[in-house]
């Protein structure tokens, strides 16, 4: 199924407080979102905690996201690291368990130059499966340019981008520097700024607040793809604090935790070296999360909050981290 514009949840990978797979809480968390309009699902993404699981718990998330799913929207699978044959090894992985793209990041670390880039790319998009790929410099300390991104979309099986460079001109910069011909596919990577992305040219967003507000995150998108700058600023507005407070810590720290009280995900666990949120930070996310309607209280325009969802942000906080 080909990628489509709009929202795409980078989804969070639930674990046990034993820190192994929680799968029932994942297939909970695949049915909100099927609920709640999320038009792609990014599984095993930075947020899903791909660079901690080994290939047999890979195989267990995206077999469990290809059932659960059946087809309805897209899945996304973050098969990008460092070594080249683990990228090969992972997306020949996703390919057999019926993924529909795979999301390839820049090669951390080494800080390839930009001909490296290119070349990483377009082998990655050889073995077959479609390609998004994943400038995020801020974690790789390389940037993929405009440049390289119009040489490496013309190949036939690079369809994307995601941006994570917080450069608003980017986009139209890649837009307008793209041949007509190539649809190429420009996702923001930063939630607080996707509304903008979409209307300077891109077509949506691979969102980390998605995972607890995927439903407004989608009608933010669908607003900002049609042009509605006054409806989109309105259905943002009350998430504006949420997008902060998801980073107070290394993300999915923050969004865990938010997951966890709104009763999606069976503990807020985050396999080393990540640990759980620090508790000065609770009521930081939780006026956030208040603010945005997802415990009931507030504007919730748009939230789709599940039946046991906890009733207050102050109270049943009976995690200890």
């Amino acid at each position: 199924m080909p990628m489509k514009q709009g929202s795409s949840c980078a989804i969070i990978t639930p674990m046990t407080n034993e820190g192994k797979l929680d799968i029932p809480s994942l297939r909970k968390l695949l049915k909100f979102h099927l609920a709640s309009e999320t038009d792609n699902l990014c599984i095993l993404g930075t947020t899903g905690e791909a660079s901690v699981l080994n290939m047999e718990e890979r195989a267990q998330v995206l077999t469990t996201a290809v059932e659960e799913v059946k087809g309805k929207i897209p899945i996304l699978a973050g098969t990008g690291t460092i070594k080249p044959e683990a990228v090969r090894e992972m997306t020949l992985q996703a390919i057999e368990l019926g993924c529909d793209a795979s999301l390839v990041v820049t090669p951390y670390y080494v800080k390839p130059p930009q001909r490296g880039l290119i070349k990483h790319f377009t082998d990655m998009a050889d073995i077959g499966l479609p390609v998004v790929m994943y400038n995020i410099p801020g974690r790789s300390q390389v940037d993929l340019s405009v440049e390289s991104t119009v040489i490496c979309a013309q190949h036939p099986n690079i369809i994307g981008l995601k941006d994570a460079t917080g450069d608003l001109d980017r986009v139209q910069q890649i837009r307008q520097s793209l041949a007509a011909e190539d649809d190429l596919l420009l996702y923001s990577g930063e939630d607080g700024t996707s509304s903008e992305f979409v209307m300077r040219g891109g077509d949506g967003c691979i969102s980390v607040t998605a995972n607890v507000a995927p439903k407004a995150i989608h009608d933010l998108m669908m607003a900002s793809l049609a042009g509605n700058a006054e409806l989109a600023k309105n259905i943002n507005k009350p998430m504006l604090d949420l997008h902060k407070k998801l980073f107070v810590e290394s993300n999915p720290i923050p969004v865990k935790y938010a997951a966890w009280r709104m009763g999606l995900i069976s503990t807020p666990y985050c396999r080393p070296p990540l640990s759980n949120l620090d508790a000065k930070y609770y009521n930081d996310v939780e006026t956030a999360m208040e603010a945005a309607g997802l415990f009931g209280f507030g504007d919730g325009t748009n939230v789709v909050v599940p039946s046991n969802a906890m009733s207050s942000s102050k109270q049943n906080r009976s995690f200890s981290p």
